[in-house]
């Protein structure tokens, strides 16, 4: 398993075992704060009495140290690091008070000695990864689902009932994985296993469904410009803590609100000059690197950046299959791992503009879901649902706008139009289903949980595509070249402000993130931001039509391989394949099933490289 996951601590390693050999505790360490021995795990506690493995950074580390010290815990600790903190913590005030003081990403597993009883805790919003689950018996957990996937007569079979999620989403959200018997710790959680270790219970330490419901009933009473004042604060607060390490730091630039917001108060509050990485391409409707490059001249960052050619780009396919550890497929996740790449031959550590979009209602999405179900309520649903019934089970339904607009109408509520909106039709890809689809966080959702309809979709998506997708991809794409990204928009008190704004402080005319573009508009002048947005993104659909990729992809999608593998209808892909081929349709979709197929592909591989 250690080895299985070198890339995420390619720098030292260590094993734990109990008196009884009962419980195994594995662990590879990306040194990031005290790069000495001092902070190597597994570690024990000071009594001896706790043993913890741990992926993250708990930020105000310092601050809890003062706390053990003060409240006469702790002497004197044996080291500097975050982790000694973090254990002490646990052993003193428990493992629950702990995370709640705790502002952080991390992962962790703690195992008491007197008790025999073990413990796993994912952070709040989810950017660090955590999977557990039973193989042959055994309680087994990792960072790295392919590290479960590799253990000795590892057999457990693929969980036929998320398919048709991953094939309309183009991952599988929590808590479910490709694997039947393994599942993700959801965010804000702490699991607790007793001996002998075949059961356990879960808890939640903190919820963002709680969070967004007393911000809004609690709501920030000063002006807009005082948001912004505080908003800066607490950024820069967030960003002090992130940028402390004992290895260079650096962050992502490109040339929009987010990320730039971000480096503008990395410059702000570091006394030396910031590193910012940026890629580019040549095609100048998709490239923002010389966009990046202005404004990281204007804060005065030494500045980095790649241009990557198409070549680049393909070399990354595939190894994705590997890469996550089970189907993933936002085709962003190739660029997001060359810049990681990148940035990995210059520092250690690299904070993201992540999480902007979600906090602060930046998404166009937003205001669609408004607009559409405010003009689509003046005629009674009762109308509308056999209209969309009607193209749905017809020929019409062949006409992609016909069955794009039949789902909006058929949605009972903006919660579902959302959904309906944001989801692919899997194309009856998956063989006959013996199961009802699993539950997760959309199915589950409340109709009308946030009195907004803006406020819902937010938290829909934090509750589900901010982590099972967009944190998924930066984590598992940067910590594949061993490069550790840190999120201060994921900041705790970041987070619990931005849901005590009143909706007007975030959208307004249908542009979002207005208190964050009143915060970077002290650093960055306007007119450097207001400027038609390009995006980077991969011509995907261009690619595969190209001989190299197409042979790939053919290969992949071979009938007698599909039916062999015995999991999707071979003649329905091979449909969808004719219909992107020959009429450009089904463009994302094609996508999920050559990921699919990619991951089917690499399963086994015990070692792997990315360089």
């Amino acid at each position: 398993m250690k080895r299985r996951m070198l890339h995420r601590g390619p720098d030292a390693g260590g094993t734990y075992c109990s008196e009884d050999g009962a419980v195994v505790l594995g662990h590879r360490r990306l040194s990031i704060l005290d790069l000495s021995e001092a902070g190597s795990q597994p570690m024990t506690s000071h009594s001896g009495r706790y043993v913890i493995v741990y992926n993250g950074e708990i930020y105000n580390h310092r601050a809890l140290a003062e706390q053990l010290r003060a409240d006469g815990y702790v002497c004197e600790f044996r080291s500097t690091c975050d982790t000694e903190v973090l254990l002490e913590a646990i052993e003193a005030y428990g493992i629950e008070k702990t995370l709640c003081l705790a502002k952080g990403m991390f992962a962790l597993a703690v195992y008491d000695t007197r008790e025999k009883t073990l413990q796993l805790a994912r952070d709040r919003m989810g950017e660090k990864p955590l999977y557990y689950g039973m193989v042959n018996g055994s309680f087994v957990f990792a960072s790295d689902l392919g590290c479960i996937s590799v253990l000795d007569g590892f057999q457990n079979p693929i969980n036929r009932k998320v398919l048709d999620i991953y094939f309309s989403y183009g991952y599988i959200p929590a808590p479910h994985t490709i694997y039947e018997g393994i599942y993700k710790l959801e965010p804000g959680s702490v699991l607790t296993v007793c001996s002998p270790y075949n059961q356990w219970t879960e808890t939640r330490y903190w919820d963002i469904r709680n969070v967004a419901r007393q911000g809004q009933a609690n709501l920030f009473c000063g002006t807009e410009e005082e948001a912004a004042d505080e908003l800066e604060r607490l950024l820069k607060e967030a960003i002090r803590e992130q940028m402390v390490a004992d290895v260079p730091v650096g962050a992502f630039l490109s040339s929009g609100i987010d990320s730039s917001a971000i480096v503008a108060l990395m410059q702000a509050v570091h006394q030396g000059t910031v590193r910012s990485f940026t890629i580019g391409t040549d095609s100048r409707s998709l490239n923002e690197a010389a966009e990046a490059k202005e404004i990281a001249r204007h804060l005065g960052t030494e500045h980095t950046e790649l241009y990557i050619s198409p070549a680049d780009a393909k070399a990354v396919i595939p190894q994705l299959g590997v890469m996550y550890g089970e189907p993933f497929a936002d085709v962003s996740e190739i660029p997001t791992y060359l810049v990681s790449r990148m940035t990995r031959e210059h520092v250690t550590v690299s904070l993201s503009g992540d999480a902007g979009d979600e906090l602060f209602s930046g998404y166009n999405s937003y205001t669609f879901v408004e607009r559409y179900w405010n003009w689509s309520r003046t005629v009674p649903h009762a109308l509308w649902e056999p209209i969309s019934r009607g193209i749905l089970r017809t020929p019409l339904q062949k006409n992609h706008l016909l069955r794009m607009m039949a789902k909006y109408l058929g949605a009972r509520t903006p919660e579902e139009l959302y959904v309906r909106g944001e989801t692919r039709d899997p194309y009856s890809l998956t063989l006959a289903r013996e199961h009802e689809l699993c539950p997760y966080a959309h199915s589950e959702y409340p109709s009308g949980f946030m009195p907004q309809k803006v406020h819902n979709i937010m938290l829909m998506n934090q509750l589900m595509y901010l982590p099972d997708d967009i944190l998924v991809k930066v984590d598992r794409a940067a910590m594949a070249v061993s490069l550790e990204t840190r999120v201060p928009f994921l900041d705790r008190d970041v987070v619990e402000f931005a849901w005590s704004l009143p909706l007007g402080y975030l959208r307004q005319n249908g542009v979002g993130k207005q208190v964050l573009r009143r915060v970077l508009y002290r650093y960055v002048p306007r007119e450097l931001m207001e400027r038609p947005k390009k995006g980077f993104s991969i011509p995907i659909e261009k690619w595969l039509l190209e001989p190299e990729l197409r042979s790939w992809a053919e290969s992949l999608l071979d009938p007698a391989r599909i039916r062999q593998q015995g999991l999707l209808n071979a003649e329905a892909v091979q449909k969808m394949w004719s219909d992107f081929v020959h009429k450009g349709q089904w463009e994302r979709q094609i996508w999920f099933v050559l990921m699919f197929q990619q991951w089917m592909d690499s399963r086994g591989r015990t070692e792997i490289s990315f360089n």
